[in-house]
């Protein structure tokens, strides 16, 4: 599997471009899903800092693969979604200074068991979002999300079947955490897959390196790669303590599960080797 192209949400290495492209290039990555920048969302920069970090990227020889955007990640009540709209605007002027042809969001945030009954306004809203992309170049890419309308694979299939345009994003932890069989879920899903979120859980909800936990991830990632998918994001959101002795009174030891990492570079490599040792 080679020809994968493998990338990542590296500010979950370092908060600092500088950093992150470091942490790309000792674990052989491609390139970003670019989420956080200098201590900033990216959809919060502005396009002279998008050219700066484009220029830091081609000298590294990496590439942005998508926008890991909270664009939909807001809550469906309220009148806020006029802006929220032009954020997505700007998301998209930035993609392009970047090279991204993707971008990922989400279908908003629903209180719960209310999913039916704000399902017009998701569908109002998502389309929206659509037609504001349409003639961009970049792909919106809907990711599974705990507690947001698209959070069980039959809303998943609900929004791409409604919207040809959109592509998704399988997140096999956010499923487990949803209660959501990821098998049964794939099954579904997957020829409408853009592209993994390589992110694996115990059946609690714990985020573990992908294959140790019960996502059925090796399952999925050859599944993807024998239908032609070639693009994963790695997703580390593994625990991290940093600074462990200061948590630990007189008396009382904490216990650190194999799971958990002293630093956030070591949590980042973690979960690139987990994905490398399965491929």
């Amino acid at each position: 599997m080679n020809e994968f192209h493998i990338y990542a949400f590296a500010d979950e290495a370092s908060g600092q471009i500088d950093k992150q492209i470091a942490a790309m290039q000792r674990n052989g990555l491609n390139g970003l899903e670019i989420r956080g920048v200098d201590g900033q969302n990216i959809a919060d920069i502005t396009v002279e800092k998008a050219r700066e970090v484009r220029r830091k990227l081609d000298d590294a020889g990496l590439t942005v693969w998508s926008m890991g955007s909270p664009i939909g990640k807001i809550g469906i009540e309220g009148d806020g979604f006029a802006a929220h709209l032009d954020r997505l605007r700007h998301v998209l002027t930035l993609a392009d200074v970047l090279g991204a042809k993707n971008l990922r969001m989400f279908s908003f945030f629903v209180p719960e068991g209310k999913a039916a009954e704000y399902r017009g306004k998701v569908m109002d809203q998502v389309g929206q979002m659509v037609d504001a992309a349409r003639g961009s170049g970049v792909v919106l890419c809907h990711e599974n999300e705990k507690g947001i309308y698209g959070d069980m694979a039959d809303r998943c299939h609900e929004l791409l079947t409604a919207f040809p345009e959109l592509a998704g994003v399988f997140d096999p932890a956010n499923f487990i955490q949803c209660g959501q069989d990821t098998m049964e879920a794939w099954n579904l899903l997957k020829s409408r897959i853009k592209y993994l979120h390589i992110k694996d859980a115990l059946p609690n909800g714990k985020v573990v390196p992908a294959g140790k936990g019960v996502g059925n991830v090796r399952y999925i990632v050859n599944d993807f790669y024998n239908h032609g998918g070639r693009a994963v994001s790695i997703e580390p959101h593994l625990s991290v303590f940093d600074g462990l002795k200061d948590l630990e009174q007189a008396g009382n030891r904490t216990e650190v599960d194999e799971f958990s990492y002293p630093s956030s570079d070591a949590a980042f490599d973690a979960a690139c080797e987990a994905l490398k040792v399965m491929l």
